[in-house]
């Protein structure tokens, strides 16, 4: 219901809907569907700028399923916003390892904070990881590959 809330962009309904499942016990029969809640919740939380709720539910989510890409991925979007670009870097990482590297997206992301973090080593193999599996994904070449490898000559 919630997520029908949310297509019709009736984001206070569906965060009410979602608060009220958050309220209710854990049940390992519907983790799934907790986990779910937890984070479309941690969702709309961030659209508010909530970040401190966002990630308690993110962590939350983490507790009961430490492989959640979603929820590494959502934690790593915050400390993003939140310009720490090192702490964003390590979520995107474990999001990355849990989706079994195979996630050009995350591996966008993960690049680009290892980049802004000056982590440029870092940055250049998950170029080279992304590429292997993406070879013409120019924009990772561009925004990131190339830019790296400046870093590293300047340094």
């Amino acid at each position: 219901m919630s997520t029908g809330f949310m297509m019709l962009k009736q984001s206070p309904k569906a965060r009410n809907n979602l608060k009220r499942i958050v309220k209710m016990p854990f049940n390992d029969r519907e983790s799934s569907e907790f986990e779910r809640c937890w984070l479309m919740l941690a969702e709309v939380y961030m659209e508010s700028g909530k970040y401190d709720q966002a990630q308690d539910l993110c962590k939350k989510c983490i507790a009961f399923n430490k492989s959640c890409c979603r929820a590494y991925d959502t934690l790593g979007q915050i400390y993003e916003k939140e310009a720490s670009y090192s702490d964003a870097a390590d979520h995107y990482a474990n999001s990355w390892k849990f989706s079994g590297e195979a996630s050009p997206m995350v591996g966008y992301k993960l690049a680009f904070q290892y980049l802004k973090a000056s982590r440029f080593v870092e940055a250049i193999d998950v170029c080279h990881k992304v590429l292997a599996l993406v070879p013409d994904y120019a924009k990772m070449r561009q925004d990131i590959l190339d830019p790296a490898r400046q870093g590293l000559r300047s340094d």
